[in-house]
Parts: C-alpha cells; sequence; structure tokens
C-alpha cells in the first residue's frame, strides 16, 4: 500500500489554557479528497496552520508526503498548496499579475511561470480577466482565482480551509468541479468545510473531529451507516409532549419533531412506544444523512470556525 500523504500523531496545540488539539491522530491517503469536519472551535482551521508549517504544534508530529513540518518546513512548502476560507489576493494587481507573482514565490522560471499562468487562467474561465485588477473581480471569481494560484506550485497536496465559504450555489457547484478535476489528476486535496453536503458530495472519506480529536471516520456511507437504516421524525399531536416522546424514544428534539435512528426492523417498536406517550400529528422516515452523523457524535450543529490568534505563529515564506 501507498504510504499515508498526511499524518498526524498525537498532535496538541495549546492557546493559553485551550487544547485546540488535543492528541489528534490522522492519516490520510494519497490522492483522495479527505474532508474534515467539526463544529466550531473543534481544531479544523488549527489543523490546517499546523500541516501548511503556519503554526508549531506543542506536542506532537505531522509529516507529509514523509517530511516533518516543523524539521523539514522549507521542503513541506515546496510540496503543498494553501486555499484558505477568504481569497488571499492582491486586488491591486491583475489576475495574471498575482498568479505570476506566486509563481515567483515558488521559485519557478519566467517562461514557466507565464505558461503556468495561462493554463490556470484559462482553467479557472480567468482569461477574459486576466488583465483586470483583482479589485474588480466578484467573491466568485477572487475564489477562483486563490484557488488557482494555490495550484501554481503544482503541488502534490492541496489544503483547502472552507474554500466555498459565503459563495452562493452555483459558483460553490462549479469550484466542486474544479476540486474533483485536481483530484483526478492524482492531487491529494485536505478539505474543511463548515457544509455537510459539500462533504458528502467531494470526499472519500471523512474525519470528524471534535473538542481536538478525531471522534469518528469513515467513508460518508460507512458513517451513515453508523447512525442507523432509517430516521424516524415524530410529531406530537401536542407540542407539549416534545420532551417527554424524546425521552421516551432515545430521540432528539428537533423543532417541532423528534428524530430518532433506528433499523428497519425496529421502527414498529418505537411507534408503539410514541403512541404510548400520546397521539402523533406526522410520522416521517428518511435515510440517514451526515447532518445525523455529525449530530450523533459531537451534539453540535455544524458551523464556521473562529479560533483566537495563537501566540506563537511560524511565518510562511517561501523557499
Amino acid at each position: 500500500m501507498s504510504s499515508p500523504a498526511v499524518t498526524a500523531e498525537d498532535l496538541t496545540v495549546v492557546y493559553g489554557d485551550k487544547a485546540a488539539l488535543d492528541g489528534l491522530n490522522l492519516s490520510i491517503a494519497p490522492g483522495v479528497i479527505h474532508a474534515i469536519l467539526g463544529p466550531n472551535g473543534a481544531g479544523k482551521t488549527t489543523f490546517i496552520r499546523v500541516a501548511t508549517t503556519l503554526l508549531t504544534p506543542t506536542s506532537g508530529s505531522i509529516h507529509v508526503l514523509g517530511r516533518n513540518v516543523v524539521t523539514d518546513a522549507a521542503a513541506v512548502r515546496d510540496l503543498i498548496g494553501v486555499a484558505g476560507q477568504y481569497a488571499t489576493i492582491d486586488e491591486v494587481l491583475t489576475g495574471e499579475e498575482n498568479l505570476l507573482l506566486t509563481g515567483t514565490l515558488y521559485g519557478l522560471p519566467a517562461n514557466e511561470r507565464r505558461a503556468r499562468a495561462g493554463d490556470l487562467l484559462s482553467r479557472f474561465d480567468l482569461t477574459d480577466a486576466a488583465r483586470r485588477p483583482a479589485r474588480t473581480y466578484s467573491g466568485g471569481m477572487r475564489r477562483r482565482l486563490d484557488l488557482a494560484a494555490s495550484l501554481m506550485g503544482n503541488p502534490e497536496v492541496l489544503f483547502l480551509d472552507e474554500p466555498t465559504t459565503g459563495l452562493d450555489v452555483r459558483t460553490r457547484n462549479a469550484l466542486w468541479e474544479e476540486v474533483r478535476a485536481i483530484a483526478d489528476r492524482g492531487v491529494t486535496v485536505v478539505l474543511t468545510t463548515q457544509y455537510l453536503e459539500e462533504a458528502d458530495a467531494l470526499a472519500s472519506r471523512i474525519s470528524i473531529i471534535d473538542t481536538g480529536r478525531v471522534v469518528a471516520e469513515g467513508t460518508p456511507q460507512e458513517l451513515k451507516s453508523t447512525v442507523g437504516e432509517e430516521i424516524l421524525s415524530l410529531q406530537p399531536a401536542d407540542e407539549r409532549a416534545l420532551s417527554d416522546l424524546a425521552d421516551a424514544v432515545g430521540g432528539e428534539v428537533r423543532g417541532q419533531h423528534v428524530r430518532v435512528a433506528t433499523a428497519k426492523d425496529g421502527i414498529n417498536s418505537i411507534l408503539a412506544t410514541a403512541l404510548g406517550v400520546g397521539p402523533l400529528a406526522s410520522v416521517t422516515t428518511s435515510t440517514a444523512s451526515l447532518d445525523d452523523v455529525f449530530l450523533s457524535y459531537t451534539g453540535h450543529a455544524p458551523e464556521e470556525e473562529a479560533l483566537p490568534e495563537p501566540t506563537k505563529r511560524r511565518r510562511r515564506r517561501s523557499s
């Protein structure tokens, strides 16, 4: 079997008296899209910062393609690309100039810089806007340019930290297609996202982290199967019975309904228990989603992470 593209062992990062990562262990296979999900403050962005040499861990280790990100940071930076939650382009420069500058920072020869910039502008449908200042770009165009810049160094591992945050559905779907195409070329894509449907649509493997540790991992289907074959949504005729109904069937109150996961052969038993509490206004069934998995393992709804600035950071520089 191929060696992992990214491995983290007992990775810990402490901010003051808070552990953003608390002995995290993670292995990411090469050439796949691996999504990392987690509630607010779970450690998603901290993991990306450590993996991309921007932050020194308190303890533990992380390797990218066999290189230690702390002791061999320059070599790691040669192998990776990074696109964050917000486009980090220079708005004064044109789209083409942004890519050429990035190529210069990667140390690419002039001819290679121009050829690669032209190819990426075409691939991301930015050729017509190449000579325009980036400040005139729409949000979606800026995000595409940022992703193109992350590929200027021809990375073997691409880290995407919530790259579609704030984009409309059409632009998000277009970016999804680009991410799939990048992975099809053999690039390992490590994706953090607040959108469960994004992870479901893109990732071949998902890690859910909470309080700085991996709490569940598997393919999307494997994770869904751990919750149950069916999700029952029960609405009591009297909304005052919601809490009693949830306690009786071991479910969770969601709005005016109680949701409970079960195997198919357990539906009748749950319905009988529910009717023992009182009459039901409605009963619906559905298959488990990543939303059900997320709530099952974390007890939280997914939301964008916002961590305080660390007291110590490694500044990224070109090698």
